[in-house]
């Protein structure tokens, strides 16, 4: 992940001081920052082309509310339904409110799509409240806090946008079946049972605080290694525990690389750090794409990204876990394994976030965002958002999410 601190004037270089973000700003101030995190996302965004997004009509509707603007609350506010009018899960402000909606895929527990017009939930993370109180694959969604889930997906859908197509729709669900971060859920589910009302933040909302003891989890079972990477490819402290725990596993006859609970992104360099283990010559492993130059000049940017060996490789079969939680980096380094063909993916589809995000801060407001700026692709040319593992798994399949691990299982067939 590239990060790139842009400010204006004077504040660049300089930092933002506490007092000076928290100050009082005038109507003045709040429609210039607005101005800023408008007009660096029109130049640098790299996305554009797939989006029903008319970002001319964003600038329309929302620069009158910015002049309106006396908080910092309600300037909150305000930029998230701009980023709302991207639908897309790797843009966002780097605060939020109390009432905001959570993040995707981070801050959520289930994954659904609209499956012959019903919202169907494809997927459930492991261990949070959707899963723990039976909310399970299959499953149809009807109302989202009382409210129908045709009525209460339209807060998520922008105004600025020429059609409404299924990728709208379904980045409006998913946010919605996220949830605010002040309020439990309600979701009604038809089950064979008819329609059940499920409460997946009683006792606790337990998506607001994961905790994992450790970076990451190893074993060793009838010869075969596991390492589940617990949400942190973004510490480089993870590299030295990786690194022992692999060491440990030379003598196995296969290894399963758990990435489904990797939602918040990384860097590369935990990235080429775990794939430096898995090669014994220089591979190129992802290509990317710095759309802005080619708008702005006319001259295509491209490149491969390389990654180079690192000592005690580990040269036996490996399989690597992926799902809906599997996103930024954990899909970069997927498409690396699944490139250099080192390993075989098994998994559901991935969290599809677009590219590699650059970070910006506003001048006054001090409010960071981020959104992609950089394409990236597999070696063979496919997106990375598009990518889909070689063995893709329904999760509509398994008897029970909570009892059986369909993926796990999945990788042991095929590794016998």
């Amino acid at each position: 992940m590239k990060i790139l601190l842009l400010t204006l004037g004077l504040l660049a270089g300089l930092g933002l001081s506490t007092s000076l973000a928290q100050a009082k700003l005038t109507p003045a101030q709040y429609r210039q920052d607005f101005d800023y995190l408008w007009e660096t996302i029109r130049d640098n965004y790299a996305y554009f082309d797939k989006k029903q997004t008319d970002w001319d009509k964003v600038r329309q509707l929302y620069q009158p509310q910015a002049d309106t603007v006396r908080s910092r609350r309600a300037f909150v506010r305000l930029l998230e339904n701009v980023f709302v009018e991207l639908y897309d899960n790797h843009a966002s402000l780097t605060t939020n409110q109390f009432d905001s909606q959570r993040l995707v895929p981070s801050g959520s527990d289930l994954y659904a799509e609209f499956v012959a017009g019903k919202a169907t939930v494809l997927d459930v993370r492991q261990h949070l409240g959707a899963e723990q109180v039976g909310i399970r694959p299959g499953m149809e969604i009807v109302a989202i806090g009382g409210v129908p889930v045709e009525q209460a997906i339209r807060s998520f859908v922008g105004k600025s946008l020429r059609a409404v197509d299924a990728e709208v729709r379904t980045y409006a669900l998913n946010l919605a079946l996220a949830g605010a971060h002040n309020v439990p859920r309600k979701l009604s589910v038809r089950t064979a049972r008819g329609v059940v009302e499920y409460q997946p933040d009683r006792p606790a909302m337990l998506q607001e605080n994961v905790h994992y003891p450790r970076n990451l989890d190893a074993r060793i079972r009838d010869g075969v290694g596991y390492i589940k990477i617990n949400n942190c490819l973004f510490d480089n402290g993870l590299i030295q525990a990786f690194d022992s725990a692999l060491t440990t596993m030379l003598p196995t006859k296969a290894l399963i690389l758990d990435l489904r609970e990797t939602p918040n992104g990384g860097n590369t360099t935990v990235a080429r750090a775990i794939l430096g283990r898995f090669i014994t010559t220089e591979q190129a492993y992802q290509e990317h794409e710095l759309v802005s130059e080619e708008k702005t000049y006319g001259v295509k940017r491209k490149w491969r990204e390389l990654v180079a060996p690192r000592p005690a490789p580990y040269t036996r079969p490996v399989v690597v876990l992926v799902n809906h939680w599997t996103a930024s980096m954990g899909e970069g380094i997927t498409i690396a394994f699944d490139a250099m063909q080192r390993a075989t993916v098994v998994g559901t589809e991935l969290a599809r976030l677009n590219g590699s995000i650059y970070s910006y801060r506003m001048p006054n407001s001090g409010i960071g965002f981020n959104f992609p700026a950089e394409k990236l692709y597999h070696l063979n040319g496919t997106p990375r958002e598009k990518y889909r593992p070689k063995v893709l798994v329904d999760m509509r399949k398994a008897t029970d999410g909570a009892q059986q691990d369909l993926l796990m299982e999945t990788a042991l067939r095929l590794l016998k």
